[in-house]
């Protein structure tokens, strides 16, 4: 009996022929729990996520909490302003500690009151005195690695993980002209979708879809035609949009005398993979940070905000109300197509089709999938 082809064995098939042949990837490595198993091990669990922008925690104590390969991670300012990211999980009966956003002179286990520092170490036990392999100063919160690459909170639970400045460095030379670190986060939201997480990464790294699914917004915004998708690297994709002056915040400011030509109305798509999708413009900027909650959903950490000029402007507020309504709507849209290709995913009937050119992003995706999971 002929022994079923394992979906890691299909991503390999799936990314060995030429682009120009290229298919969108397998079913399998949608629907598989042992794909998104293999995904939490050699992707989530050895690469850099994103925990949102480094102002979200501009003050000593401030936190956020996520889950990275299910495993519950703090990242917080700590007395001395310093970006850290450790467990979540206490040392004592393994209760999990702080729950979303807050601010905090200390950790609390809320179990048995265990406290830790900022910095992770242990500040006090009750009634454990007389446990005579209690050692106060030989217990701390795991810690992992966290960077502010470019104004985002970068964390990764791999020790050897690359050098983002390196292995990043493609993005600074495209969008380095911009500054992303002097732009402030206005809005940080989440939210949960019927799809899988990859379905909604693809569904970014592309603009084909554009003109039909956004045809209610931003849909006749965009010239496919003018629709520019380069080879990516390694470690991102990108593609980027000229943009007219439908939407003036997506401009470089009238006071701007630094951006010239283009530059004045270039929108970049940026993919930092695995999870990480940047659309960037001279006025403002988006992103969403996703992570896989079983095969069927994903979690959707959702932010934006403005350049440094732009967020000086008197009418800036008006200005980023309007796009962040325009956002929400596009968000909407989104959400119908991303699920209406998870259901389709889930048909008997279904299967993968070919590729436009204009889905390069895409297979370079898939490529990167396979060049971390083991076949």
């Amino acid at each position: 009996m002929t022994k079923p082809i394992s979906p890691a064995a299909e991503l390999h098939a799936n990314t060995s022929v030429p682009f120009a042949q290229a298919r969108a990837m397998p079913k399998s490595l949608y629907t598989s729990a042992e794909f998104l198993a293999a995904e939490q091990k050699h992707v989530f669990g050895r690469d850099w996520l994103c925990a949102g922008r480094v102002d979200a925690l501009p003050n000593p104590g401030d936190y956020l909490t996520l889950q990275i390969a299910d495993e519950p991670v703090i990242v917080l300012r700590d007395r001395e302003g310093k970006l850290r990211a450790m467990s979540n999980v206490c040392r004592h009966r393994m209760s999990t500690l702080l729950d979303g956003r807050g601010n905090t002179k200390s950790i609390v286990c809320p179990y048995h009151a265990w406290t830790y520092n900022l910095d992770g170490s242990l500040r006090g036990a009750p009634a454990m005195a007389a446990n005579e392999a209690f050692c106060k100063d030989k217990i701390a919160l795991p810690s992992m690695r966290c960077e502010d690459w470019l104004g985002w909170i970068m964390v990764s639970l791999n020790p050897d993980a690359p050098n983002l400045t390196e292995s990043l460095q493609g993005v600074q030379d495209l969008v380095g002209y911009l500054d992303m670190a002097s732009y402030r986060e206005t809005f940080r939201e989440t939210f949960r979708w019927r799809t899988n997480w990859k379905v909604l990464a693809e569904n970014f790294m592309e603009s084909y879809h554009l003109p039909v699914c956004h045809s209610g917004t931003i849909g006749g915004s965009v010239d496919l035609m003018k629709m520019t998708c380069p080879e990516g690297s390694p470690a991102f994709n990108y593609h980027f949009i000229m943009k007219n002056d439908t939407i003036p915040l997506s401009l470089a400011h009238p006071s701007n005398t630094k951006l010239t030509g283009d530059q004045r109305r270039i929108t970049w798509l940026l993919s930092i993979y695995p999870s990480l999708m940047i659309t960037l413009t001279p006025g403002y900027f988006w992103y969403l940070c996703l992570t896989p909650d079983g095969p069927d959903h994903v979690n959707v950490l959702y932010g934006g905000g403005m350049s440094a000029d732009w967020i000086a402007d008197p009418k800036a507020e008006g200005y980023l109300a309007t796009v962040k309504a325009l956002l929400d709507d596009v968000n909407i849209e989104d959400k119908g197509c991303v699920e209406k290709v998870y259901a389709g995913i889930e048909a008997g009937l279904s299967e993968p089709g070919p590729l436009s050119h204009l889905e390069r992003p895409n297979f370079e995706f898939a490529q990167y999938l396979a060049s971390r999971i083991p076949a």
